[in-house]
């Protein structure tokens, strides 16, 4: 098969591609993944609302699974995307085989590690006894079937920077109406009876996944994108896996430490009673709006980043990058400003607690400035990772989240006794100062010459 050969239906990634020709595509797709995640809590809500907070606490230690399966597909994104940039087609069998059966491993030991650390997660969270049941059959069932995201999420990022965008898009479109389907049938219809509960939702979500990764491994082969098999790993790249663990472990470890100083925050409000902790979980459904376009022209950047530095053309990437955040930073504070505005009628669709709904609206003031200052990180942060510039990342999360976010979320919040709004404000104080650091970081071009691929003369 010949790679040179544009794929059907391929976007051309260059410095011309128009930023919402990817964005578009990948701003629908987020935009259908939190109508997801809303949905499972809509659904939940009505059906028991210990068991919103419950899951909320749950997916907190799914996303940091998730961190753990993104330090192959991370490095994926990249090594893909400057190989591609650079036109060296013949190395691309043997990196789509290398990302997905090494992910897949660890996925399956990730999966089997969280399953037994179960017991000792709840405590660590300090899980209320209402919520810890429902916390833990949720962990068992989607946290055992995490290698299923593991494979998703190198395939995801194979097909995106092939120019790919729709798939996503379509899949989790899909993902969406299996997933509500399957929550229908557990929580109010046929499969009532069962009284399964949020252990059905838990299925209904394992079986989307397990069906989305059927359809991007077909569309991969159907697409003529490449091949997947152990022979092309023989004689097995070792040097390439070593390299990819390189990018990944700094990029997996930024996100690592920053769920974890989300997670240590999340003690606090469990500290603070269920109302907080449902507060925080109907928030972040809501607050997942505001921030999917600006994480989608990060992506989509990080994508044509990672093409014009493997193709040598530096200065091309550094004013896409700026030409970016023009864009994302005025929508990113709108949204989150509506949402601001909007919250006292929107959460009234979770929840009736006007407790809930009072600390809901001062959440959603704080989230404006951590929208803020989260649009400069996704930038500028993916695209020094798309440049191979990926330690200084997680040396300023290591700095900003505990030295700044987590030290005034806790003596705003807890000693101060301002609640969970506090917890947020110690958020944006890390997300706005660590932005500006990046940003100026990209600005001194201190990640030219940082390149992965080696190109050829």
């Amino acid at each position: 098969m010949n790679l040179k050969i544009k794929q059907k239906n391929a976007v051309v990634i260059d410095e011309n591609t128009p930023l919402l020709l990817l964005a578009g595509p990948m701003f629908l797709e987020l935009f259908l993944n939190t109508m997801l995640n809303n949905v499972d809590t809509l659904m939940l809500s009505h059906y028991d609302e210990y068991a919103v907070g419950a899951v909320g606490n749950a997916n907190t230690i799914m996303f940091m699974m998730n961190i753990l399966f993104n330090v192959i597909a991370t490095a994926t994104s990249v090594v893909v995307a400057q190989y591609l940039g650079a036109r060296q087609f013949e190395s691309m069998n043997m990196i789509y085989s290398l990302s997905v059966l090494v992910n897949l491993a660890i996925g399956l030991v990730l999966s089997g590690a969280f399953c037994l650390a179960n017991p000792l997660i709840m405590n660590f969270l300090h899980v209320s006894k209402e919520m810890r049941p429902y916390s833990m059959i949720y962990i068992y069932i989607v946290g055992g079937g995490g290698f299923i995201t593991a494979v998703f999420n190198v395939m995801l990022q194979i097909m995106r920077c092939n120019g790919f965008t729709k798939i996503g898009m379509w899949v989790t479109f899909a993902i969406n109406i299996i997933n509500i389907g399957g929550n229908y049938l557990f929580l109010y219809g046929p499969l009532k009876y069962l009284g399964m509960g949020v252990a059905g939702v838990a299925i209904s979500t394992v079986a989307a996944r397990f069906l989305a990764v059927a359809a991007l491994i077909g569309f991969f082969y159907a697409s003529g994108t490449g091949r997947i098999a152990p022979r092309y790993l023989r004689p097995f790249p070792g040097k390439l896996l070593a390299k990819m663990i390189k990018i990944g472990l700094p990029s997996g470890g930024e996100n690592l430490t920053y769920n974890l100083y989300q997670t240590t925050l999340l003690s606090f409000v469990n500290g603070m009673g269920n109302d907080s902790v449902n507060a925080r979980a109907y928030c972040n459904s809501l607050i997942a709006f505001a921030m999917i376009f600006s994480n989608a022209a990060a992506m989509s950047t990080q994508i044509i980043t990672g093409h014009l530095v493997g193709a040598g053309k530096s200065d091309e990437a550094y004013r896409r990058v700026f030409k970016t955040l023009r864009t994302s930073m005025p929508i990113t504070i709108a949204l989150a400003a509506v949402n601001a505005l909007t919250c006292r009628y929107t959460l009234r669709f979770f929840t009736a607690n006007q407790n809930i709904i009072a600390l809901g609206q001062a959440i959603m003031i704080a989230d404006i400035f951590v929208e803020t200052g989260r649009c400069l990180n996704m930038t500028f942060v993916s695209s020094l990772k798309a440049a191979g510039a990926y330690i200084f990342p997680l040396i300023m999360g290591l700095v900003c989240n505990w030295g700044l976010g987590l030290t005034t979320g806790y003596v705003v919040g807890v000693l101060m006794s301002v609640g969970v709004a506090g917890i947020y404000a110690g958020t944006a104080t890390d997300e706005i100062i660590r932005g500006l650091i990046v940003m100026y970081y990209w600005y001194k071009k201190k990640w030219l010459g940082k390149s992965v691929v080696e190109r050829k003369t």
